[in-house]
């Protein structure tokens, strides 16, 4: 008797940030890996201080205070990912990086040689002018980009 393979994605990558549409791309990425039995990689990406706000941080407070924010969110997402693993029965793993949100993803996505990713849509100015998370993330085409309302 030979195995049977599985027809759907083995390992998912999906980017949190604690918006409204990350956590909507969060119980998707949930739901489309226990259907298919795969396990969840949830990537938190800490920014340094966006912007022009860097050129003025000459004492490094915006910066301190900013990570600090940024590890208070990332240990929410964590518990929050912990309880819904539990209850959907799937495998997850939780890594927070810091540096630029696409480029960090796509790494940790190329790293863990995943299937597919699933990110959250973006509605902030900047995202518009500079070009958003999920649009960088599907220029580089190296896996399925799943954009979550």
């Amino acid at each position: 008797m030979s195995a049977v393979s599985t027809d759907g994605p083995e390992t998912i990558v999906v980017g949190v940030d604690g918006s409204t549409t990350s956590l909507n791309a969060l119980a998707h990425a949930l739901g489309l890996a226990r259907r298919a039995d795969a396990r969840l990689v949830v990537v938190h990406v800490r920014q340094v201080v966006p912007g022009f706000a860097a050129v003025g941080d000459r004492s490094g407070v915006l910066a301190v205070s900013g990570l600090q924010s940024a590890d208070e969110v990332a240990e929410e997402l964590a518990a929050i990912v912990a309880r819904f693993s539990g209850e959907f029965g799937v495998t997850t793993e939780v890594h927070v990086r810091t540096g630029d949100v696409a480029g960090e993803i796509a790494a940790l996505a190329t790293d863990r040689r995943a299937d597919a990713v699933v990110v959250g849509t973006s509605h902030s100015l900047g995202h518009r002018l500079g070009g958003s998370v999920a649009g960088r993330l599907c220029r580089l085409a190296r896996w399925p980009v799943t954009v979550v309302p």
